[in-house]
């Protein structure tokens, strides 16, 4: 390119695309970010539960009256605190409580070891899971409520109708959960047991067992839920004690409040035992890592 062909400083040439000039990025002045919720401080969590838990109270107190709904189709929190009162001085409430909450207790126990017995055992042998599985399988698919009043006639108007349908319940979210978990077990570190002539007992317990503790221990949150279930609907059908029994028995004199009230309290007792199971799992699992909200 000769020198009269020079393009001037500060000149493009002709033909040549335009090139946007460089700016700065914009920035919100200091104050006019949009908000955001955040959930650091570590009271704003406890705090958002509580308020949403004062507004559905607020709500159950003075939104079925201003419609118009009756006292008796949907009672007021007052009306079921009032009578919350009564049941506990004349209806013997501490004792109803105490008896499901032990047998969901004892119920979900027993499910559990069982269910996780019974897990751990068909997933050694494949050859008992193949024989076994049709059977576990028709035996998940019966409805469970349909085995409490045979249990009644076999034994009779007492604590173990109850015991064994929460049992039941409980037993089959837990076995498939360890019979799952034993099936995708990690095939490398069996076989590398195996190189190290490692018993069948000791693979169990150092490859097996600790590879299916996120499962067992989901089953057992599922559980914890289940185990309400059971007993209530033991004491639906045949109990003479519990809260299940209550409901029948509000249910039977037109007490709406007596029914919410043992609603609630078991909802209470199958939180209760969420949370344990929770806590267990937090401090069992610690290493596992996790996603934080």
């Amino acid at each position: 390119m000769s020198s009269s062909d020079a393009v001037p400083p500060g000149r493009m040439p002709a033909g040549a695309p335009a090139i946007a000039p460089a700016t700065a990025p914009v920035v919100a002045p200091p104050g006019t970010e949009a908000p955001r919720l955040s959930l650091a401080h570590p009271l704003a969590l406890p705090a958002m539960t509580l308020l949403v838990a004062v507004v559905t109270l607020l709500a159950w107190q003075y939104l079925p009256p201003a419609l118009g709904v009756p006292k008796y189709i949907i009672p007021t929190v007052t009306d079921m605190a009032a009578e919350m009162s009564r049941m506990w001085r004349q209806e013997e409430l501490p004792t109803h409580i105490l008896s499901t909450a032990t047998m969901a207790t004892l119920g979900f126990v027993a499910g559990g070891l069982l269910g996780a017995g019974c897990g751990y055992g068909l997933g050694l042998s494949r050859l008992w899971e193949r024989v076994l599985s049709p059977y576990i399988l028709a035996l998940q698919i019966a409805p469970k409520v349909a085995f409490a009043p045979l249990f009644i006639m076999w034994f009779g108007y007492n604590a173990w109708p109850k015991l064994v349908v929460t049992v039941l319940v409980v037993f089959f979210p837990i076995l498939v959960n360890v019979l799952q978990s034993m099936k995708t077990t990690d095939r490398d570190l069996v076989n590398l047991a195996r190189a190290y002539s490692m018993s069948r007992a000791q693979i169990f317990w150092k490859v097996y067992f600790p590879a299916s503790m996120p499962n067992l221990l989901a089953g057992l949150r599922i559980g914890a839920t289940l185990a309400v279930i059971g007993v209530t609907v033991g004491e639906l059908v045949g109990g003479g004690v519990g809260l299940g029994y209550l409901i029948t028995y509000g249910e039977g004199q037109a007490n709406t409040s007596m029914v919410f009230n043992a609603i609630v309290l078991l909802t209470v007792i199958g939180i209760a035992l969420y949370w344990i199971v929770a806590a267990a799992e937090a401090r069992i699992l610690h290493y596992v890592p996790r996603i934080s909200p």
